[in-house]
Parts: C-alpha cells; structure tokens; sequence
C-alpha cells in the first residue's frame, strides 16, 4: 500500500474505508500516455559504491563466489526535505549498492527551479534525476522505470524512508534468494511509534504500513515482470493502491511475491489537523479497484474495508435532517440529527479512544469526525461516475492501455 493510506487503531482504514492501471510496456522506446512504458532506458554501467565501499557490477562477489544481483533504485519524489535522509541512508548501507540511482522530480513546475536534495557523494556517479509529470507516484515510478536501465531487479523507494544499516546486504540476501517464478520480495517496514504516550489517530495510521502487504515504500520487482504487466496504473493518482493493483496483476500473470529480509524505517511525517479528511480522496481509488479486479480483491490483497457503509448511514442521516428541517418537519428532523450525531459521536471516539487524548487530538477528532463520512461518500460516488467505462482486467493480469506515444524522459545525470 502506499503511504496516503490511512489507518485507525483498530486495523481499520481511518474513517474512509480507503486503502492504497493500464500502461502497457513495450521495447521499443516508446509510451502510451496512460502509463504505457518502454524497456529502453539507458544505463551506464558503472557500479556505485556504497558507504562501506563495496562496488556492486565492477566484478565483485558475494561470500559463494558469485556477483550480487544487479539492481536498480527508483525514488519518487515531491521535493520533500525527507529525500536527503533517505539518499545518506540508502548510501551509509553495508553491501553491494545499486548500479544505478534514478531520482524521478515530480514536481509541479519541474525541472524549472532545481530539486532541494543533498546527494551523498558515493551516490552522485550513478545518480540521475529525471523530471515527472506531477500525475503521482504511479506515473512516477513509470517514468523511473524507463531509464533504469537493462537490470535484472528494480528497486522502488519513497522518498520518506530510512533503509536500514545493512540494507544493501540484505536486499542482495533476498534477490539472491529469489526463485525463478519469484516477480517481487517486499520489505519489512517498521514505523517508530512514542513509547510515552498512546499515539495520535495519524500515527496510527502511518503504524497500519507496517503490515500492509506489497508496499511499494520498498519494493523489488523483477524488471521483465513490469514490463510483462505493463508497469503502474496511472489511473491511480495518489500513494494509494497502486501497489495493490501491480501486485495483484504480477500474480494474475502467474508470479510470485514473496516477503524479504530487509528492514525500511517510514518515520511519520508531520501532517496538519485536516489530513485524515484530504485522504478520503482514496475511497475513490477503492472504486477503480472493484472495476479492475471485482469486489473480491479485498480479501486477495489482505486489504480492512474500512468504515465506508457507517459513512453512508452517517451522510444519510445528516442529509435526511436537513431536508426535513427544510420542510418543516421537527419531529423527523430532529429524530435524523440525532442519528446523525449518534453516528458521529461513536466514529469520533473510537478515534480518540486509543490516542493520547490531549485537548488539540480531541479537537482535531471531533472536527474531522463530521466533516469525513460526507467527503468519503462524495469521492466513492464521483469516482463511480468516472470509472463507469473502466473494463476489467484480461486473464493475463494486464487492462486494456488506450494512449499515444511519448518521448522518453530527459535525464540530468548529477556531476
């Protein structure tokens, strides 16, 4: 799952019932503009050398003899300051480092003004930045991928994680240890959660991406896998979902994911009183997921469902007592509004319950209580008109791709 996914302390996604597809690769340099890719992106070949200096492709070996995997990084980013942290960690490792590094700048107005990061210097020889097209993480990672390079593995981190001490190592353990029907291995992501205090709804539902399943925070795919499902769905706009669409369509193409050795730290980043309602956007992506892979995908990606009927029942009641206010009916109206506070009264507390309960979350629950249910219904209805034509998928895995070429992405390769 992908890190707008937001969830509450009891495992259920936080008041939305959200929870984190169609280009078609080819290899012949070109894109479709629904997410389409290519298999061309060029690559030198240069090992990078990591912070303990191991070279990784310069002819070194592992403990049996053998060379280490050969692999990729791709890291999707907005400019956040967290970019830095993740590049000196992912260059600190101990073990064979990537043979290349493509930064992907997804921001809006990019390339215009430079991208705000600092690159260790170990990495700078292999590290390219490559400008997106600000249309999400998905069209990001696809942009990514078609200048990483003809490389067995493709790496993919987000931009706000931490990868371990020993990651390089252990992300070599777990490609080496790939079976040959093997399409990806995840990694364990840990969130650090106050041990002074009962954590706050929002860090609650950063703690739910430890146990989400496929998480593309840190994600290696076999290369000729993507490219056989076509890579990321860019239909799905936002860090959420898109993971569990390419996962499920890896495996309707007759792959396996399997779980790796390697440890990702996900820190929880600041966010603003109104974030848990700006996420209900993902109820949309839920929708586009029915369409793609039935409604049984829930249960086949391990996904909460999440609160979205009490939403319903919720909106309904508030509805219902403003029209009969309207039309002058006291008795009924009054008897809705008392559903409908009813109703936002328990999803208020069952989100302050297990918090710290400090008079700025009680605030921040209660506001958000009643202002999500309509926001969450409104996003699952709007995205029912829009995905209504969205076919599903082929038994291969793969969706139908309507688009146009495009050229691949210019490359500034960082001196």
């Amino acid at each position: 799952m992908n890190h707008s996914g937001e969830w509450n302390g009891s495992g259920a996604l936080n008041g939305s019932g959200a929870s984190n597809g169609s280009g078609a690769l080819n290899g012949s340099g070109a894109s479709n503009g629904s997410g389409a890719l290519n298999g061309s992106g060029a690559l030198n070949g240069s090992g990078a050398l990591n912070g303990s200096g191991a070279l990784n492709g310069s002819g070194a070996t592992n403990g049996r003899g053998h060379r280490p995997p050969r692999y990729t990084v791709v890291i999707p980013t907005v400019g956040r300051p967290c970019l830095t942290n993740c590049l000196r960690a992912l260059a600190a490792a101990t073990g064979p480092g990537p043979v290349r590094v493509v930064v992907v700048d997804d921001r809006r107005g990019a390339p215009r003004t430079p991208l705000p990061v600092e690159i260790p210097a170990t990495l700078r020889p292999v590290t390219s930045v490559v400008p997106g097209r600000a249309r999400g993480p998905a069209a990001a990672r696809n942009t990514g991928l078609r200048v990483a390079g003809p490389v067995p593995w493709v790496v993919f981190l987000d931009d706000d994680v931490v990868p371990g001490p020993s990651w390089c190592d252990d992300l070599a353990r777990d490609l080496a240890g790939a079976g040959r029907r093997t399409g990806g291995v995840t990694a364990r992501i840990d969130v650090p959660l106050p041990t002074d205090r009962g954590p706050t709804d929002w860090e609650r539902n950063t703690a739910g991406l430890a146990t989400a399943r496929w998480i593309t925070a840190d994600m290696a795919y076999r290369r000729e896998v993507l490219e056989a499902v076509g890579g990321f769905d860019e239909r799905f706009p936002r860090a959420f979902r898109e993971d569990a669409d390419i996962a499920l369509r890896v495996q309707a193409a007759g792959w396996d994911l399997v779980a790796g050795t390697r440890t990702t730290t996900h820190p929880v980043r600041p966010a603003g009183r109104w974030v848990s309602v700006r996420v209900q956007a993902g109820n949309a992506d839920d929708v586009l997921m029915n369409r793609l892979h039935g409604r049984d995908w829930w249960r086949r990606a391990d996904a909460p469902r999440g609160r979205l009927p009490r939403h319903f029942a919720v909106t309904a009641a508030g509805a219902a007592a403003l029209s009969c206010a309207a039309l002058a009916r006291p008795v009924a109206a009054t008897a809705c509004a008392a559903l409908w506070l009813a109703g936002t009264a328990e999803f208020a507390w069952a989100r302050i319950a297990p918090g710290p309960r400090t008079r700025d979350e009680i605030v921040s629950m209660a506001l958000t209580s009643a202002v999500i249910p309509p926001v969450a219904v409104w996003h699952w209805l709007g995205a029912q008109l829009r995905h209504r034509a969205a076919p599903p998928l082929r038994p291969s895995g793969t969706a139908v791709a309507p688009g146009s070429p495009e050229r691949p992405p210019r490359e500034a390769v960082l001196p």
